[in-house]
């Protein structure tokens, strides 16, 4: 296999997974300022031209994280970072998803339509006024979940740390970075980023 890795939060957590489970891959990396994700090459592994991608063995490639994550976990069952009963990989899936559509995708969309607009309307299709409104939305949502951990659990899926903890913690850390910073009113979650920080895959 091979991981076609680059800058960006969604590489990132693939990379925090492999470094949680002790998975080790050669990489190669995209140049995504170059734009080398939109080139023919890398379009014949994802015809969307987004990172990563992974090649498996029998040459075919994966794209979309929770793809790779769920196969790299079919492959490497312990440690378990989505879950190792049908209820624990429901919970984290729910989660997981939970996240991805009510905080990583408005985060993503309010900067890219926003702070980085220069950078990615020629690439993609931009709507600059839903810059402000995104942004509210993901800044709503990351509020809401800080209640739902009001209950202390240390990580989303209670006591275990998942694949929903690695996707949330790499889309902060990035908003942290363009203009999106963590509330920090929001006390559950700030404790819950601090508590993640500290794991060694976060170098990844």
């Amino acid at each position: 296999m091979k991981l076609y890795d680059s800058i960006g939060p969604n590489p990132r957590i693939v990379r925090m997974f492999m470094a949680e489970k002790g998975i080790e891959i050669p990489k190669e990396t995209v140049d995504l300022r170059k734009g080398e994700n939109r080139e023919e090459a890398h379009l014949k592994r994802n015809p969307h031209g987004q990172m990563p991608a992974l090649e498996l063995d029998c040459g075919n490639y994966l794209s979309e994280i929770t793809a790779i994550c769920e196969y790299l976990e079919e492959k490497h069952p312990s440690p378990a970072m989505i879950g190792s009963t049908p209820e624990e990989r429901a919970e984290c899936r729910m989660w997981t998803r939970r996240v991805d559509l009510n905080i990583a995708e408005p985060l993503a969309n309010g900067y890219r339509f926003g702070e980085a607009l220069k950078f990615f309307e020629k690439r993609i299709p931009v709507a600059p006024e839903a810059s402000p409104g995104l942004k509210m939305i993901a800044a709503n949502r990351i509020k809401w979940l800080d209640s739902q951990m009001a209950d202390g659990r240390n990580y989303i899926c209670g006591n275990r740390f998942t694949l929903a903890d690695m996707l949330l913690y790499c889309w902060i850390d990035f908003g942290n970075q363009v203009g999106q910073p963590l509330d920090q009113s929001n006390a559950n979650i700030v404790a819950w980023f601090n508590r993640v920080a500290a794991r060694p895959s976060v170098k990844a």
